[in-house]
């Protein structure tokens, strides 16, 4: 698989059906360039095949037998201590330390159950991410950053409000997979909000250019882009994410004039340097 393609093809086509965990693994190999992903796709393999005997039944006994594997003999976690740890958002780590965040715990239950012949999607809670297991008859709502529980519509409203403090409704709509796609924009949007709060702005950046491969035409992206870019002292390639935001934009958004100002100030460095 080739990264930038993928996410090309994930731009034009969130839903296409690529594989979570590689994409993931070649999304981490920016952090971790000698990362072997197809070593670590065969260890991913291996748990699927030890989950298998804990994965009979119907389909509530298929889910609790996947959670048990995972969350108490291989012994993933929520790394609620150390939530913003970029650590917990890099599958290669999540895997080797057994602990992670919401997203990428549901990444492990979708990677290691899809392999072992199940059905396991994502679901983008406001706040908080979720998977479910499904058939053509039921489904099964699961909670990975809290050991597997399993958790009805009740469970999911009160989890979004405690998270949010915003009313929620659990609708079929709501509780919909979310597309590949989208899902790899809200992993690296957490590693975004990481670096940035960390003033990283190597990292933000590099963050950020992976994100706009998937959103290109997200201008609020487009911004922070460009901002960090002229943290790093990089103005010449500040201009064009600058300057997209301001198209996109109405003259009247609240930071049109901030952005314009400095718009100017990156064309004004580069005319200086020429």
């Amino acid at each position: 698989m080739h990264l930038d393609d993928t996410l090309t093809q994930l731009c034009r086509q969130p839903d296409a059906p690529v594989d979570v965990a590689e994409v993931a693994l070649l999304l981490a190999r920016d952090e971790y360039p000698d990362l072997d992903v197809e070593a670590i796709l065969a260890e991913i393999a291996a748990m699927a095949h030890e989950a298998k005997p804990y994965l009979r039944g119907d389909l509530p006994a298929r889910a609790h037998g996947l959670c048990r594997y995972l969350f108490h003999e291989m012994g993933f976690r929520g790394n609620a201590k150390d939530y913003y740890n970029p650590a917990n958002s890099y599958l290669n780590l999540v895997l080797e330390r057994r602990t992670g965040i919401p997203i990428s715990l549901s990444v492990v239950m979708m990677a290691v159950g899809g392999r072992a012949g199940l059905t396991v999607q994502g679901i983008g809670l406001p706040g908080h991410f979720i998977v479910k297991m499904a058939n053509r008859d039921e489904e099964v709502l699961i909670d990975p950053f809290h050991g597997g529980r399993i958790l009805s519509h009740t469970d999911c409203e009160n989890l979004v409000r405690q998270v949010t403090g915003v009313p929620f409704e659990a609708s079929p709509l709501n509780l919909g997979a979310i597309p590949l796609g989208l899902m790899f924009v809200r992993m690296l949007a957490n590693l975004k909000g990481i670096y940035l709060a960390g003033e990283d702005y190597v990292r933000s950046v590099r963050v950020m250019q992976r994100m706009v491969q998937l959103r290109p035409e997200d201008a609020a992206l487009q911004r922070d882009l460009g901002v960090a870019w002229m943290k790093l002292g990089e103005p010449g390639k500040a201009i064009d994410p600058l300057g997209f935001y301001l198209r996109a934009v109405s003259d009247q958004s609240q930071d049109a004039a901030m952005i314009e100002r400095l718009l100017e100030e990156a064309k004004t460095t580069i005319a200086r340097l020429n």
